[in-house]
């Protein structure tokens, strides 16, 4: 889906259509109506707070702003840009619509996340281009005029690359006669899998496209990387890949985390950090309910404000999706913490998943911790 969370709002707000509109942040205000009836929106260069951009519209990415950077570097750059608060929710319905379009048409679907799909069309009796402007039209309707871009090759990876090399509203048809036209000449960063780390690597190796990499000497990259990371990078480059689309998968773990405006003290916000570590447990526990999961590991995750990260786990003897269960076993996780420094995140995770059964353990067996209890002294 082309710039997915800012054109949902683009349907809301029709009249930002053409302007630079960044989505994220924290305690943005909502769209408000002016004493002309005219809506009126928060500016970017008014925002203050250490949030990050969740989303922007292609005239925002035009101006350098992108996808989570920090509000105030963003605010630097557009500072006349409109300001829109995240709404999971809607973006979520909207998912949902766009996926089941596809469906209709392509079942075979592997979820990458809101916005991405993978569509297995080896058996699809229709020719590439035709199908793929069937499927797009039918997002499109489905969703009230959202628009996504298409990518079809012989592999994953080459449609990843692909998808990304038309928007908006792209659709590419790649072969493996494309790769010195298409995909050699682009950065190796472009390659889903290689990271910053090894993109630094592969730059001071003096490879810094695609066609350098496939053109590198087998031993040089695995000096520098080892066998089997260097195996899989000329693989890669060469456009090959034999991952098949995935159309079902189990979620190993499920977590909810929150960074807080400001950096919180164990003493003085206590109230506030127990509040919040109770309703994170309670929405873990209702995503676990939602998506018919139990779980045994509880987990933290703690990031302080010197940027420090900590995490402690509980494996439990029974399976649960209880929110008591989760805040009792997360608050046993906590007290092995030293809380020494201000907190600037905190998070809950439930890993060790399996699908719920009909009679579910573990309901109800354990005391909940009261608010206050939780980050005393």
């Amino acid at each position: 889906m082309d710039a997915f969370y800012a054109s949902v709002e683009l349907l809301r707000y029709p009249e930002l259509r053409g302007q630079p509109v960044v989505i994220g942040g924290r305690s943005v205000h909502q769209p408000g109506a002016g004493e002309d009836g005219v809506r009126t929106y928060a500016r970017l260069r008014d925002y203050v707070g250490r949030g990050v951009v969740t989303t922007s519209t292609y005239e925002a990415r035009a101006l350098g702003v992108f996808s989570a950077m920090g509000m105030m570097k963003a605010a630097q750059l557009a500072p006349d840009a409109i300001l829109l608060p995240a709404d999971f929710t809607a973006y979520r319905h909207y998912s949902r619509l766009f996926k089941a379009a596809v469906a209709e048409l392509a079942p075979r679907i592997e979820d990458r996340g809101i916005d991405e799909i993978y569509i297995d069309l080896t058996d699809h009796p229709e020719p590439s281009l035709e199908i793929a402007q069937r499927l797009k039209a039918a997002v499109k309707q489905a969703t009230g005029g959202l628009i996504c871009s298409i990518a079809i090759s012989p592999n994953k990876l080459l449609s990843k690359i692909g998808s990304e090399l038309d928007k908006p509203d792209g659709l590419t048809l790649l072969t493996m006669d494309d790769l010195p036209s298409r995909i050699w000449p682009l950065p190796v960063r472009r390659i889903n899998g290689i990271g910053p780390k090894a993109g630094v690597k592969l730059q001071a190796l003096g490879i810094e496209t695609i066609a350098q990499l496939a053109g590198a000497e087998p031993d040089l990259l695995q000096e520098h990387f080892g066998l089997t990371y260097a195996r899989w990078l000329l693989q890669v480059a060469h456009g090959q890949d034999d991952r098949s689309v995935v159309t079902h998968s189990e979620p190993k773990s499920l977590s909810r985390e929150t960074t807080f405006e400001r950096d919180l003290h164990v003493v003085h916000d206590r109230a506030m950090l127990s509040e919040v570590f109770l309703r994170l447990c309670t929405q873990v526990a209702g995503d676990l309910d939602r998506k018919g999961y139990m779980g045994r590991t509880i987990g933290i995750k703690l990031r302080f404000d010197d940027f420090r990260t900590v995490t402690r786990d509980l494996t439990l003897p029974v399976q649960t999706a209880d929110g008591k269960e989760i805040h009792r076993a997360a608050g046993q996780c906590l007290k092995r913490v030293v809380l020494d420094h201000r907190i600037r995140l905190l998070g809950v995770r439930v890993g060790s998943l399996s699908r719920a059964d009909t009679q579910r353990q573990g309901n109800g067996g354990g005391r909940s911790f009261s608010q206050g209890e939780l980050f005393a002294e």
